[in-house]
């Protein structure tokens, strides 16, 4: 019996008809008949064959998929996303999905069936992972292990393929129903210091950018969300930024999606200076589509280089560099809460599912904000008691002699 080639297999020949290099690849199998799906890619050269065939190789890795059913998980997997998950998700989250499958369970669990797949293999995965399971970037590094945050990535991801592989009766249950995860990461918010703001935004005008900097700093939107505003986007009667869409780097390529969430899309009302500050901008670049273009390509900032500028703007400002581009998100919502901004306010601006995810995500704030109410409702209560209190009864007299302190001992 013939040995079944690999997904992603391939060889090269060259073609006596053109000329030209051939990369043939196996890309899947047909799920009807079971037939191998075989793709080309051309070169000039055999070098340049090679390459473009590793890159397709790369890029097609997906489910082999066994038409009789007898999945493996690595499979199972990759059925799964292709056919259920990735149709529905932004490019972003679609190149994190991949990269779980690809780094992480093909190679820890992708060679065990489906149907033997049991919670305590699951479990020693999840355990192997935190442990060691992060892929190097060189090879000096010692320290491998995941973090808590993509170790409860992996398991929400295959959680959903194995609750579709019960759906389909493929399986009696989910083993994933029985493990134990590691707990939300718990880090500390990090923010520009309130009297270091005025600072921080003196040295972003120096480098041409105050409007993008001042503007984050009074709205609180993600990055790719700043980045992909449009002068459509502003309404400057109402104050207004309506956000509708996110720019991002995707396999090195520069991509606008919808934003991360529906609650994303929103509209966010700012301070009168910001619009002004946008408007007198806007005469540097009165062609251009884009509220914030690049001064070296005149499209969208790229959201790695406003990233880099970000950190030269905390240099110049002698400000930590361990805050994040995100942080000056984090610096709005904080600033807002602790000036009087209700919670529900605050969440919608941010474009929170819930003000209930706000109020956990900026517990060290509202646990101020409750010590201030308390101190205000002590305040109040002072009032309300009378304004003189009883004197309390003298102590009744007893029997016992006072010694006087210097005649003891």
């Amino acid at each position: 019996m013939a040995k079944r080639r690999a997904n992603g297999e391939g060889s090269i020949r060259h073609r006596e008809s053109d000329g030209r290099w051939e990369g043939r690849y196996t890309a899947g199998y047909d799920p009807d008949t079971g037939k191998r799906i075989v793709k080309s890619v051309f070169g000039k050269t055999q070098a340049e064959a090679r390459k473009r065939l590793q890159e397709a190789i790369h890029e097609n890795r997906g489910p082999v998929i066994n038409f009789k059913g007898d999945y493996t998980m690595g499979e199972w997997m990759w059925l799964w996303y292709e056919t259920y998950s990735k149709p529905h998700l932004r490019p972003a989250t679609a190149s994190n999905y991949e990269s779980y499958i690809r780094n992480h369970i093909e190679p820890g669990i992708g060679k065990v069936k489906l149907k033997q797949l049991t919670s305590i293999q699951i479990q020693q995965f999840y355990n192997r992972s935190k442990e060691r399971g992060r892929i190097p970037k060189t090879a000096t590094e010692t320290d491998l292990s995941l973090a808590n945050r993509t170790v409860r990535g992996i398991h929400m991801l295959l959680r959903q393929a194995l609750q579709q592989a019960v759906a389909e009766r493929i399986i009696n249950h989910n083993p994933c129903d029985n493990v134990r995860i590691p707990k939300k990461d718990k880090k500390e918010m990090t923010i520009i210091p309130p009297d270091q703001i005025g600072d921080y935004l003196r040295c972003a005008q120096d480098f041409g950018v105050l409007p993008m900097f001042y503007l984050e700093l009074t709205s609180g939107l993600r990055r790719g969300e700043l980045l992909a505003l449009l002068w459509t986007d502003l309404d400057v009667e109402q104050r207004t930024i309506s956000v509708s869409k996110s720019v991002g780097r995707v396999k090195g390529e520069i991509i606008v999606a919808p934003p991360k969430t529906q609650n994303s899309i929103r509209t966010v009302v700012i301070p009168q200076q910001a619009v002004d500050l946008l408007v007198e901008d806007r005469k540097n670049h009165p062609d251009s589509k884009y509220l914030f273009p690049s001064p070296h390509t005149g499209e969208m900032w790229s959201p790695d280089a406003v990233g880099r500028l970000h950190k030269k703007i905390l240099r110049a400002a002698g400000i930590d560099e361990r805050v994040r581009f995100h942080d000056l998100r984090h610096t709005f919502a904080t600033l807002a809460l602790q000036t009087g901004a209700d919670v529900k306010t605050v969440s919608s601006m941010l474009g929170h599912y819930s003000a209930g995810f706000t109020l956990d995500t900026y517990t060290h704030v509202t646990n101020h904000m409750q010590l201030q109410a308390a101190d205000k409702m002590g305040s109040f209560m002072d009032t309300a008691l009378p304004e003189t209190a009883p004197t309390p009864p003298e102590p009744p007299e007893s029997g016992c002699k006072v010694i006087p302190f210097e005649m003891v001992g």
